[in-house]
């Protein structure tokens, strides 16, 4: 199976996960990453990994918090430092992905005030004007959803609220966002590539004619709402896909669950055809944004990958246009309420010595980049 001429290939990682002393942010106040990888200063040793994997794209955030770590007060070693960053990648020709918001914000703002869009839109400025040159895709928000649901209706990230008049309200400025960003950047470059990385979920029915009301339900709330509002205002959707959910009614979720990552997420590689399918009607350029899964002994990645990018290939066949693959992650990172046991990457870590190991599934990974072609 070959893939499109220009496909990029890829990993994924985000800022706070990966870097290490992140301090202004408000997650550093509940959870803190200390060293973490370190890939704030082991950036060059990461990429050269990059290279060694033959993949020639990368996915990362920039922090927020370190960029502007006082309201209205932006740190010019950081915004030297994200330069240094992007200067490296584009050096070794590796495309650079680079997305606004992924789960972390400043201390000093949440995204259930009404200034939230203000000062994320004025800090999104701020970073296009310094790195537009260096930057080929633009991320607006990370897993809207996820990151409303998690930190304002179940409560289990920070701010560890349960309402959910605020998870509208989140939803609502993330929405506003992103057709803010998407203005603001094309006002200011007319060619530049703006998109948001969604969490996107194959919802199917467990057997009853209730229980595909109900998938029907959860698949428009889930994925279809966000996207339908802010679908104009998109260059390119980003998916990222994990999930499959067998709905019985109401909203109760029977999988089968016959092979399973080591935090219990179920495999189920053929979902992600369905999803690129059902993301078809929005006529965009697709990029699979983050594609993985916690396998610490490296049991069953190179299946994963082999599988997932199987389906890929179909979907593209029949005319779904998916331009791209990233997977999450490049290294072991910070696996947020889960801590640092969940191992995503394809290059272990050693948390005491920092040390990186190429697990063996990323070389299968990196013949499928070198070739293009399964």
């Amino acid at each position: 199976m070959k893939f499109p001429k220009d496909f990029i290939w890829g990993s994924a990682t985000s800022a706070y996960q990966v870097e290490g002393g992140v301090e202004n942010s408000d997650w550093s106040i509940d959870f803190s990453t200390c060293q973490s990888c370190d890939h704030y200063n082991r950036y060059e040793e990461d990429f050269t990994l990059l290279e060694e994997l033959n993949q020639n794209a990368y996915r990362f955030s920039l922090e927020w918090s370190r960029i502007e770590p006082q309201k209205s007060c932006i740190n010019e070693l950081e915004i030297e430092h994200y330069r240094k960053v992007l200067q490296s990648l584009k050096s070794r020709n590796i495309k650079t992905m680079v997305t606004l918001h992924h789960f972390t914000t400043p201390y000093w703002i949440k995204w259930s005030d009404p200034s939230a869009v203000f000062y994320f839109s004025r800090f999104a400025k701020v970073v296009f004007k310094e790195y537009a040159d260096l930057v080929d895709y633009w991320v607006v928000i990370n897993e809207p959803l996820v990151y409303a649901s998690q930190s304002y209706y179940k409560g289990i990230w920070t701010p560890q609220k349960k309402s959910l008049f605020s998870f509208l309200k989140v939803v609502n400025n993330q929405i506003s966002a992103c057709r803010k960003v998407y203005q603001d950047f094309h006002c200011l470059k007319q060619d530049v590539q703006v998109g948001i990385a969604k969490n996107n979920v194959f919802f199917e029915p467990y057997k009853s004619l209730l229980d595909k009301f109900s998938a029907s339900m959860a698949r428009y709330f889930w994925n279809d709402y966000f996207l339908n509002k802010v679908k104009n205002h998109l260059d390119f959707i980003g998916l990222n896909y994990y999930f499959h959910s067998k709905i019985k009614f109401p909203f109760s979720v029977q999988n089968e669950n016959r092979i399973v990552s080591d935090i219990g997420w179920e495999i189920y590689p053929q979902g992600i055809y369905h999803v690129l399918k059902e993301l078809k009607k929005y006529n965009l350029p697709i990029f699979i944004t983050e594609n993985g899964l916690a396998d610490e002994k490296d049991r069953h990645r190179k299946e994963f990958i082999e599988n997932h990018l199987y389906w890929v290939g179909k979907a593209i066949k029949q005319g779904v246009d998916v331009r791209g693959y990233f997977h999450w992650s490049l290294m072991d990172n910070f696996e947020w309420e889960k801590g640092f046991k969940p191992r995503f990457g394809l290059v272990e870590i050693d948390y005491r010595t920092l040390e990186r190991r190429i697990r063996s599934s990323a070389y299968y990974y990196a013949k499928v980049c070198g070739s293009n072609q399964l």
